[in-house]
């Protein structure tokens, strides 16, 4: 289920954002019926594809949870960024379905993107399960809607927290993106996805400085 939240300047801006919202509804739509692509925008609004859950092989005693998102799971989505993208140039949206919880940021003045999810792994995970969920087929799946992408770089700290920061190319615009992955519970893991236009590194650093301080870029 796809939930829109609007923001107080939202009647001023709403005739000249109708037609972003629409691009917004059916890359929501995208998520549930297969084949279905959002349009091109008329600014450059990079196109997000939802992660790909894989498999995980359950242990010999496995304690497995419902793959259903609880409430808690709800409120640990949007809260995650605290105040970081409630501010007017930022509009949010999410969706609930099972195994995750997943929540857009959008930037129309930028140009820019941020997507959270909450994934749910029902019967927990270890490193190497997340090791395997990062496959090449899970990448494609993540930018099946980019032009192009590479991963540039990967890293990570001693406490569960990986970064990857990525280059790729739509609708002959170029972004710089960072692919965040953290391990939050023992059935959980929270990933952050930050695309930002060639050219606005700053703001994209910024961001990122302030949600992962131990791990804001791969340069540290």
């Amino acid at each position: 289920m796809l939930y829109f939240e609007k923001s107080n300047s939202w009647d001023k801006k709403m005739k000249t954002k109708s037609a972003l919202w629409i691009v917004v509804l059916l890359f929501a739509l995208a998520c549930q019926l297969p084949g279905l692509r959002a349009s091109a925008t008329p600014t450059p609004q990079p196109q997000i594809a939802p992660t790909r859950v894989v498999e995980i092989l359950p242990t010999l005693t496995p304690a497995c949870i419902s793959p259903e998102p609880t409430q808690a799971d709800i409120d640990r989505a949007l809260d995650y960024t605290g105040d970081l993208f409630r501010g007017d140039e930022w509009e949010r949206s999410y969706t609930v379905m099972e195994s995750r919880v997943s929540v857009t940021w959008l930037n129309y003045s930028v140009g820019a993107v941020t997507y959270l999810e909450a994934l749910i792994f029902s019967c927990g995970y270890e490193e190497p399960d997340i090791d395997a969920y990062f496959n090449p087929e899970t990448w494609d799946t993540i930018f099946e809607n980019y032009d192009s992408y590479e991963i540039a770089s990967e890293c990570r700290t001693d406490n569960g927290l990986r970064l990857y920061e990525v280059d790729a190319a739509n609708d002959g615009f170029e972004y710089d993106i960072r692919y965040w992955a953290k391990n939050d519970t023992d059935y959980r893991v929270i990933t952050m996805m930050m695309t930002f236009p060639v050219g606005t590194e700053d703001l994209l650093n910024d961001y990122a400085a302030r949600l992962f301080p131990p791990l804001p870029d791969c340069n540290n």
